[in-house]
């Protein structure tokens, strides 16, 4: 799991993301709330963890950046406030859930892990980009309605891929969702998946570019 951490309280800042980090996740921090809206279409952040009591803008107004430029990363608050008022306020500019201070890492780490699941679970079971579609229940690919011919984890990689479509996946994001690979997968090993897979999208009029140093971008237009 990738999240951004928005804190400015440093202490809490530091060992919040360390417990993150003992759970096997990514951790990006920042204490302000201006360069998150764009944080959020760079990467491919599975979770927002946003601290209200900002410096600059506070957390409402990031949360309301985010969603304005399209963002549906789950977002999980964190307050010093327990006015009902301020709970309500966040949740409907779109936070998933709130966590007021002080509050035990365990849980925050158990809310976390319960977003992220619900908020998959939402997911269609169709999956669509360009001309490509994805049945995620009877795990086959199509384009123009005709099969896609996909391994299982060429089906998983691009199922990755299209959930974060447009953003940047990392090659160690990739390596570690994709099953059964585990230790054993190399990043040469997902170079030559991907290098499979971006020749059966292109017929779908997509592509998978190599960002050098950071990892896929999967997006519309032209191969060439």
């Amino acid at each position: 799991m990738h999240i951004l951490l928005v804190e400015d309280d440093a202490p809490l800042a530091e060992s919040t993301s360390n417990a993150l980090r003992a759970q096997g996740w990514r951790v990006d921090h920042t204490a302000r709330g201006e360069p998150v809206a764009l944080s959020l279409q760079r990467d491919a952040y599975d979770l927002l963890i946003l601290d209200i009591g900002l410096q600059g803008i506070d957390g409402f107004e990031t949360l309301r950046r985010a969603r304005a430029q399209g963002s549906r990363v789950p977002v999980l608050m964190l307050t010093a406030r327990d006015a009902v008022e301020d709970r309500v306020r966040g949740l409907e500019a779109g936070a998933d859930d709130y966590l007021v201070k002080p509050f035990a890492l365990s849980e925050l780490v158990a809310r976390s892990r319960a977003l992220v699941r619900r908020s998959e679970a939402r997911l269609d079971d169709v999956l669509s980009l360009g001309r490509l579609r994805l049945d995620l229940r009877a795990l086959r690919g199509f384009v123009d309605g005709q099969p896609l011919g996909l391994s299982p984890r060429e089906f998983a990689l691009l199922q990755y891929l299209m959930l974060k479509a447009d953003k940047i996946v990392p090659r160690e994001q990739l390596v570690a969702m994709v099953p059964d690979w585990g230790a054993a997968t190399s990043g040469n090993a997902v170079d030559l998946q991907v290098s499979r897979l971006r020749g059966k999208v292109e017929r779908a009029g997509l592509r998978i570019r190599t960002v050098r140093g950071l990892g896929y971008l999967l997006e519309e237009g032209d191969p060439a």
